[in-house]
């Protein structure tokens, strides 16, 4: 980044001096925000009946690495963020065992408010937010998405198929690559080394697709 003019910095100057705390640059949203815009206070599904946020998605709005789940937590619920809870730890573990950061990538769920008792989501919720899901996706237009469990795998790839054989194997949606891998919550049930590194191939190999398309 180019450093500021002395003109600019003694404007600055000039309003610090005069008590302004703070500057506000406007500008036309970004493509994610319109896809938050559209979505609104959204009541397109029973699941807004007991929500306190809708959980949206988090991380870089250009990100070359997408991950998606199934359904926010109670502490998701509560903060309105995704994967922070216990799940979300291991998450970031996973992210980081790539040599990635959580604000690299983008993370998201097939559903934007808590399912009851965090059961998996329900057909119809499902496609009452499907809709801004492929949106958020369009909008980050990632190199790679790595989808979490059962749920989003069967989601993203219009499959009834498990994610126990869909895992470690490459498909596609829309054109961007899909890795399908366990989701963290079943690695904390089942913390195996079998289980480990099988997600840790997963994740390598999603990694190494976006450093190298060919890959």
């Amino acid at each position: 980044m180019s450093e500021p003019t002395a003109d600019l910095r003694e404007w600055v100057a000039y309003l610090a001096e005069s008590g302004v705390q703070e500057l506000r640059i406007e500008g036309k949203p970004g493509p994610l925000d319109v896809v938050r815009e559209e979505l609104g206070e959204c009541t397109r599904c029973k699941l807004h009946d007991g929500r306190t946020k809708i959980v949206f998605g988090v991380g870089n709005p250009q990100a070359d690495l997408m991950f998606i789940g199934e359904g926010p937590g109670a502490e998701e619920d509560r903060r309105g963020e995704p994967f922070v809870g216990r799940a979300g730890k291991k998450l970031d573990e996973m992210i980081q065992a790539i040599g990635l950061s959580r604000e690299q990538v983008y993370i998201a769920n097939i559903v934007k408010c808590r399912p009851p008792n965090n059961r998996d989501p329900e057909r119809d919720e499902i496609e009452a937010c499907s809709p801004f899901l492929k949106k958020q996706i369009a909008a980050i237009a990632p190199r790679v998405i790595v989808t979490l469990g059962g749920p989003a795998t069967k989601t993203i790839l219009e499959t009834k198929v498990g994610i126990t054989r869909l895992r470690g194997e490459w498909a596609e949606f829309e054109g961007i690559p899909v890795m399908p891998t366990f989701h963290p919550a079943y690695l904390l049930r089942a913390y195996t080394k079998e289980n480990r590194m099988s997600v840790w191939s997963d994740l390598k190999t999603a990694r190494a697709r976006i450093d190298d398309p060919e890959a």
